[in-house]
């Protein structure tokens, strides 16, 4: 038995199918709403508008709320005050992953009950009950704030998630995929065999990963080419929706763990990689931490598949080029978090440095001087 093993399994309602929105209103109902805030970007905003029909329902009063652009304390306050000026008794986000986060966040701190349409598939931020938070510069704040407030509802379209950039659904991928890198290893433990949700959350991950190395090629495809196909459809669910249901069973022995820690150290003192997505900083980690693991074997399939979705395989690829300070700070992060050291290898700081540096001597000779 372990102590304190929390288990969040997401969203109370979950629907993901056409003209689920319509939905939402039936929800709002539920929870004897009146004053609803929507909190929303911007390109992604336009292309849900025609998407909320509810928005025309007499019943409730909509106020609107357009977020800067960060999941950040700041922006954060800025939605808890709009909360007690409009007298706000339930909270909608319209928009991707770091808006899914401010939202969940917010709706915490005001004491509110908060519902997700996500417009995208870039992480499991929507099903998720936590908040990465980042500096309204884009600068990572290297934390994140967790909660027990769950979703009262995700839904979304597929049509929806399916107009949006690419670049995005392939860094969902690849963030998706780490649930099994980074947990695999963890959740192999002797001690941890008869845990029960911590070995759905196994199964889970290695379903996640059968289905992503089968369907995922076809899947962006037919995004680029906008056909809805049913490999579209399992993968964008898998992206927002199972991946955070592994979260959720496994806590912390399946959420994250080095690849997760490294993106928030090169976030919080890498400045150029502020460029890249989430997924894709997550990808790059995953690298890392087979490479910590000693698994070069699975750096090289890794890589390859990179290669095929193109998403990148290197720091210097990224135009990341560390110095010793920062190299040292990275270290001192990861090594000041919890997770990496789950991992039943070494996770000394001399370890976490020793892998860093072998792994991109390693990326740069074997794929990049290739190229």
């Amino acid at each position: 038995m372990i102590q304190g093993l929390k288990v969040k399994l997401g969203p109370q309602l979950y629907q993901y199918c056409t003209d689920a929105i319509d939905f939402v209103p039936n929800v709002l109902v539920e929870y004897k709403s009146e004053n609803v805030l929507i909190v929303h970007g911007e390109k992604s905003w336009e292309k849900a508008k025609p998407y909320l029909k509810f928005l025309n329902e007499k019943d409730f009063s909509f106020s609107f709320y357009q977020y800067l652009g960060e999941c950040s304390y700041a922006d954060t306050e800025n939605i808890r005050q709009k909360v007690l000026e409009n007298d706000i008794d339930f909270i909608i986000g319209v928009g991707g992953g770091k808006l899914a986060d401010l939202v969940g966040y917010a709706a915490h701190l005001a004491n509110k009950p908060f519902g997700l349409i996500p417009t995208l598939a870039s992480n499991c931020a929507p099903w998720t009950p936590l908040s990465v938070m980042y500096k309204e510069n884009g600068e990572s704040e290297g934390k994140s704030e967790h909660f027990l407030r769950q979703a009262a509802f995700l839904i979304t379209d597929p049509a929806l998630v399916m107009d949006a950039p690419v670049r995005y659904f392939i860094a969902g991928i690849v963030d998706t995929l780490a649930k099994w890198y980074e947990s695999d290893a963890i959740l192999s433990q002797e001690n941890l065999q008869d845990e029960t949700p911590l070995m759905l959350a196994r199964y889970v991950t290695v379903f996640t990963k059968e289905k992503i190395m089968e369907q995922t090629f076809k899947a962006i495809d037919d995004m680029k080419h906008q056909r809805m196909s049913k490999e579209f459809y399992n993968m964008s669910e898998i992206v927002f929706a199972i991946a955070g249901l592994i979260g959720g069973l496994g806590d912390k022995y399946a959420r994250n763990a080095a690849a997760h820690a490294l993106h928030d150290g090169l976030g919080k003192y890498c400045p150029e990689i502020h460029e890249y997505l989430h997924g894709e900083i997550v990808g790059y980690g995953m690298l890392y931490q087979m490479a910590l693991e000693d698994r070069y074997d699975q750096v090289d399939q890794l890589a390859h598949f990179y290669r095929q979705i193109h998403s990148p395989i290197s720091l210097k690829e990224m135009g990341v080029e560390m110095s010793e300070e920062q190299i040292e700070k990275v270290v001192q992060f990861m090594d000041s978090k919890e997770k990496v050291h789950l991992i039943p290898v070494d996770t000394t700081p001399v370890a976490l440095k020793s892998a860093l540096i072998r792994l991109e001597t390693y990326m740069n000779k074997h794929y990049l001087e290739e190229d």
